[in-house]
């Protein structure tokens, strides 16, 4: 059959799109961000749009020669980037008026394990848990063939979310700090969810009906990192249970940095579920979709570590402090040359330069300088700081060889201490992608 997949590049609609490609379902993929999808995955039509802002109208078209939809999309926390209740709610409900206006009648809808009234997580946990316990009651209230997935926490060979920032907790290499360390969660493959997603499809399977995608077996926090790390091939290494005052600190800094377009899965709605704990009922899947999940255990055995993902888990706290440091580097480097003029110009005066020219060099180069250390703290600009940075390097390189090539022997080095920083530009660049 045609499947409309929503969200179809995420860690979940990803594995999705593969189980209906190998099953010989045609897909059509749809998400804000589809150029990567499209390259990566050309056997899918991929379809540019946004969940949040898609009209009834916007829709039809997708869904013309469409037979069933899964809408793998949401949110985790409001942002510049996300609203909850446009993505959850608003973006659903058009989404499901569009379905009932084309004829298409199955809808498989991805909601979160655990979503309940009352909870009490907090104020952006609430939020969250909310406005999806709101989708499934608009949902319910339609008069489509639903069917509710709620999966509990997926884990998946591909490093992605809240899954990648585990694997990085993992790999610390002193201590494993962990946050709520004795609460219990329920873990699913994602493999699992994507085989329940083909099932739900299924013509013969019974619609209008909610089903938790978790294993029977709960396991704390502090145990699933411990056994993460020893699944990493990594030394043993205590657990550090880490004060929620701290984390709490540490979540309100990635909540700033979204601002800047950062998407830090320690948000403060991750810590507000995470407190809750992340369970469901782990006799559903077999129970409704004849389904066994497999346990933690046995999907890591299914999915053996190597040196890339050993790799990625003991870079993941790198790749922030690399990006910090450059941008520390260049700011600072820009406010000495703001600073420092005249000694500055000196230098290249003593090359011929005329004092004007040598004095307006300084002053541009500093600007650059500041403007890159700047501009690599924003989402969006981060690449094309990282790039600059190297261009600049290289540019300060080549004519300070050429107009004072005495400097590279000079015992402070000031030519030499460029290229670690050229490097570290380019291993920034080289782990940028966060999915």
């Amino acid at each position: 059959m045609r499947v409309l997949v929503i969200g179809a590049y995420g860690l979940i609609g990803g594995y999705v799109v593969a189980r209906l490609l190998g099953e010989g379902h045609a897909v059509t993929g749809a998400g804000r961000e589809v150029g990567a999808a499209a390259r990566a995955v050309p056997q899918v039509r991929w379809v540019r749009i946004d969940m949040a802002t898609a009209g009834v109208d916007d829709w039809l078209p997708l869904l013309a020669d469409a037979q069933a939809v899964v809408n793998c999309a949401g949110a985790l926390q409001d942002g510049p980037r996300d609203d909850l209740i446009a993505v959850h709610l608003d973006g659903v409900a058009r989404l499901a008026a569009a379905c009932v206006q084309a004829g298409v009648r199955r809808l498989v809808h991805i909601s979160a394990a655990g979503v309940a009234a009352g909870r009490g997580l907090g104020r952006q946990g609430d939020r969250f848990n909310d406005t999806k316990l709101a989708t499934e009651a608009l949902l319910r209230a339609s008069d489509l063939d639903w069917i509710i997935l709620r999966p509990g926490l997926v884990l998946a060979p591909a490093a992605y979310g809240g899954s990648a920032l585990l694997r990085g907790l993992a790999a610390c290499p002193l201590v494993l700090p962990v946050v709520h360390a004795e609460v219990p969660v329920q873990v699913v493959a994602a493999t699992d969810v994507a085989l329940a997603v083909a099932r739900a499809l299924r013509p013969e399977t019974a619609a209008r009906r909610g089903i938790d995608l978790v294993h029977a077996e709960p396991v704390t926090l502090a145990d699933l990192v411990i056994t993460l790390r020893r699944w990493l091939g990594l030394a043993p290494a205590p657990v550090w249970r880490l004060p929620p005052a701290l984390a709490r600190l540490a979540a309100r800094g990635a909540d700033a940095l979204a601002w800047a377009g950062w998407r830090s899965p320690l948000r403060s709605a991750t810590l507000d579920q995470l407190r809750g704990g992340i369970a469901g009922d782990g006799q559903a899947m077999m129970r409704e979709l004849g389904l066994a999940p497999l346990s933690l255990a046995d999907m890591l055995a299914a999915y053996p570590a190597g040196v890339q993902e050993r790799w990625f888990a003991k870079s993941y706290f790198l790749k922030p402090a690399m990006l910090a440091m450059l941008s520390f580097f260049w700011i600072v480097s820009g406010l000495i040359g703001l600073l420092r003029v005249p000694q500055a110009a000196a230098v290249l005066t003593a090359a011929g330069l005329a004092p004007g020219y040598a004095a307006g060099a300084v002053l541009l180069g500093s600007a650059a300088d500041m403007a890159l250390g700047v501009g690599v703290l924003f989402r969006r600009r981060t690449k094309a700081a990282l790039l600059g940075m190297v261009l600049v390097s290289v540019v300060y390189l080549a004519g300070g060889t050429l107009w004072r090539p005495d400097l590279w022997l000079d015992p402070m080095g000031p030519f030499l201490k460029t290229l670690p920083a050229a490097m570290l530009a380019l291993a920034a660049l080289a782990v940028l992608d966060d999915r």
